[in-house]
């Protein structure tokens, strides 16, 4: 269950003690050539990684560093002139009160004018949750709100499918470890093409993430995925939003 009596402390959180900043990877339709939406990614402000960021996370941090986390994707994503969707990671564990711990993203959304239409949040399969039913009582709430909400990586953990009857995202973003090598891994076409199924049953969106060559670009694209996020479109990047040849902004 959520820890009340760190909620009610929520507010004299102290400042996170490092910078960071986002670059925003695009994902792209393949179906009507233009950006879908964008996600943000955690960098550090003099380079460093996701991973070394992420390193410095711990429990008396969590929560102000899934804040900031939010609000900067925001602000910067407005300064940008995103007009497409923007994803934003969070961390199901330093979610206290779904309605007090959304109050700084609908604030930061009114201030730089960006409709809560547009946000994704994702959550990756990965992410040990401690509670299921909180993390159901999140999406649930976001949801109502107008959020989107999505699970990250899937195919990479071990809940599998009863995640999507479980909670019901609107988008799930296949793992990369799938989506790579998949034109010549006979195994990974079967996985994958299970769980394509079972999401369009279920009216879910669908991205493949990871993609770096042109043939795994076909491969998934001929079982009926048009969203796309790689390298082979662009790398993430600070400060723009990267438009790939041969598609528009929106």
């Amino acid at each position: 269950m959520p820890d009340q009596n760190r909620c009610s402390k929520c507010k004299d959180t102290q400042p996170l003690g490092f910078d960071i900043t986002m670059a925003f990877q695009p994902i792209v339709d393949l179906r009507e050539k233009r950006v879908y939406g964008y996600e943000a990614l955690v960098r550090g402000t003099n380079g460093e990684g996701a991973g070394e960021i992420l390193s410095r996370i711990s429990e008396s941090n969590r929560y102000v560093f899934d804040q900031t986390c939010r609000i900067k994707a925001i602000e910067l994503a407005s300064k940008l002139g995103l007009k497409s969707r923007l994803s934003i990671n969070f961390l199901p564990n330093a979610v206290y009160q779904p309605e007090a711990c959304i109050r700084a993203t609908l604030a930061a959304a009114e201030k730089y004018n960006f409709p809560l239409s547009q946000i994704t949040f994702e959550v990756t399969e990965s992410e040990p949750v401690q509670d299921p039913v909180h993390l159901l009582n999140i999406f649930q709430s976001y949801q109502s709100r107008g959020f989107a909400t999505a699970i990250d990586d899937f195919g990479a953990g071990y809940a599998g499918l009863s995640l999507l009857l479980d909670f019901r995202p609107q988008v799930i973003k296949l793992d990369m470890a799938l989506c790579q090598g998949i034109a010549k891994d006979t195994i990974k076409k079967t996985i994958t093409q299970g769980i394509i199924n079972t999401a369009r049953v279920l009216n879910i969106e669908i991205v493949a993430e990871g993609i770096e060559i042109q043939e795994d670009l076909e491969t998934i694209r001929d079982m009926g995925v048009y969203l796309i996020q790689g390298y082979l479109f662009s790398r993430p990047e600070i400060g723009r939003l990267a438009v790939p040849e041969g598609f528009s902004a929106d």
